[in-house]
């Protein structure tokens, strides 16, 4: 299970993802994050643990903008850590994006992107 929250708006996407993200963490304990998108630049913060650690990093480094996304997960594959954490970018940057479950066909994917040169981290 994980809780994914998305915004497009007015106010602040940082605020607004945070609460949806607050009701839902009950679907995602092992890790949170978010990625907003201000003046064509996406930034990502994310935290392994509960979704007060993401909230503690986002104070002493905010995001600003008025769309983004946000996710907590509940590690079903893969370590609940860090680097696990959604929401995950494509290497260019220019693309975010979080998911619920298992990607059961990722080598099948990931040899193909890697074949049109795209990196891994």
């Amino acid at each position: 299970m994980c809780g994914i929250v998305g915004y497009i708006g007015g106010r602040d996407a940082q605020e607004v993802i945070l609460k949806g993200l607050s009701r839902l963490e009950y679907r995602g304990y092992d890790s949170a994050g978010v990625a907003i998108i201000d003046r064509g630049k996406i930034s990502v913060r994310k935290k392994e643990g509960k979704l007060a650690g993401l909230a503690e990093l986002l104070a002493a480094s905010p995001l600003r903008g008025h769309t983004g996304v946000g996710h907590t997960r509940w590690a079903t594959h893969g370590e609940p850590d860090t680097p696990n954490a959604h929401p995950h970018t494509d290497c260019t940057g220019r693309l975010a994006m979080v998911h619920n479950g298992i990607i059961e066909n990722y080598a099948i994917l990931r040899a193909a992107l890697a074949a049109e040169g795209h990196r891994f981290s």
